[in-house]
């Protein structure tokens, strides 16, 4: 039974760092939304790279961008996919690792 709760601690460990990764990706991908937002009212557009920040043409910037957003969106849907699978598992474990009383 001890190793069924060290399964479940281990699982839920992960769970939460799927979640942590998913808050990440949600903040980057608002933060995408945003320079999206503001980059067609602009005159000049800059990117930064490392600790410079270089000038870049508008229309491929927004193309970066939203390749960029892109790739989060997907990456997303499998953070999410992985929650959904670790949080089955868990709820299955929790099922056999901590038996139901049961009332006579």
């Amino acid at each position: 039974m001890s190793d069924s709760i060290m399964q479940l601690q281990l699982l839920q460990q992960n769970l939460q760092q799927y979640m942590m990764q998913k808050q990440q990706v949600q903040q980057e991908i608002l933060e995408l939304d945003s320079a999206l937002k503001e980059l067609p009212s602009s005159t000049q557009t800059y990117k930064i790279v490392g600790k410079l920040m270089i000038s870049k043409n508008k229309e491929s910037l927004i193309k970066d961008l939203e390749e960029r957003k892109k790739v989060l969106d997907t990456r997303k849907v499998t953070i999410e996919q992985q929650e959904e699978t670790l949080k089955k598992s868990i709820t299955d474990l929790q099922k056999d690792a901590i038996p139901e009383k049961k009332i006579k």
